[in-house]
């Protein structure tokens, strides 16, 4: 009696165990997520303070040959009053004056050359701050979309199991949502042909072919290539691009000719009364 009373005892501490495991897995997720975030937010404090210290020295700069400018400005109009007032004097004196003014004026085009070039430095330092800001603010914020979004697991069969409910505008939602969170995953490639199942289905033959483009161009690899290519020729030939179509399902036929795709394709083929086989050159 005892042993049973051990073993049903066991028995719900496992069952407890398994039930606490996922949501343990999902909180670890989370976590991880919101130490992306934080780690973003300091690399922008950090960025922001080195450029506040950047562009405190550059605008020092800027000041300094601002007061340069101002300076030599003033000098000069002194030299040109005390020119006017001694006309009357010796052709050298004029001319040891006029020498000094063409100095200044030399050194005034100088300092307005390096106020320019700094001006355009400071520009620039500008612009690559709010560009590198812009791009961290965008990953924080895909990060931040992230650790917001279902777990993909959960994603995914949530909105293949409306797509065989018929629910095609939330099936269509959450395919486009694990897309947006989770593109670089296998059943990104998935949510593709499904988009495009649901659009040949309601006859948008051109966003169709699209959908199964990006299966085929972004993960061929994947399991649903076949099924793709043979949906794209479909779509085109229901597009009135049949020679477009017949060529897609040719190229099937040769990649996968066992597969039941390659059979949908012969038999395609052969109600349009064309050849399966590729001619020379196509």
């Amino acid at each position: 009696m005892k042993s049973q009373s051990r073993s049903a005892a066991f028995a719900l501490l496992a069952m407890l165990w398994l039930a606490a495991t996922p949501a343990w897995a999902v909180n670890k997720e989370t976590i991880q997520l919101q130490t992306q975030v934080q780690q973003l937010q300091e690399q922008m404090t950090a960025m922001q303070r080195s450029f506040d210290e950047r562009m405190g020295v550059m605008k020092n700069l800027v000041e300094q040959d601002t007061d340069a400018v101002n300076k030599v400005a003033a000098a000069l109009t002194s030299l040109q009053a005390t020119l006017q007032k001694q006309q009357g004097d010796s052709g050298a004196h004029v001319d040891q004056l006029s020498g000094q003014i063409q100095a200044l004026n030399d050194s005034l085009d100088e300092l307005k050359a390096r106020l320019a070039k700094v001006s355009k430095q400071l520009e620039d330092m500008q612009a690559s701050q709010q560009s590198q800001a812009a791009q961290t603010a965008q990953q924080q914020a895909q990060t931040q979309a992230q650790a917001q979004a279902p777990p993909p697991d959960v994603l995914y069969n949530n909105a293949l199991r409306d797509y065989n409910g018929a629910k095609n505008d939330l099936a269509i939602q959450e395919f486009s949502d694990y897309i947006k969170f989770y593109p670089n995953t296998d059943l990104a490639g998935n949510c593709y042909f499904y988009l495009g199942e649901i659009q040949f289905r309601q006859g948008n033959y051109p966003q169709a072919a699209q959908s199964y483009d990006q299966v085929l161009q972004n993960f061929p690899t994947g399991t649903k290539v076949a099924s793709a290519q043979l949906k794209k020729g479909f779509a085109l030939i229901e597009l009135g691009k049949q020679d477009d179509g017949v060529q897609e399902l040719r190229h099937l036929i040769q990649r996968y000719p066992h597969s039941p795709e390659a059979l949908q394709a012969r038999e395609r083929l052969r109600k349009l009364g064309v050849s399966s086989s590729t001619r020379p050159g196509e």
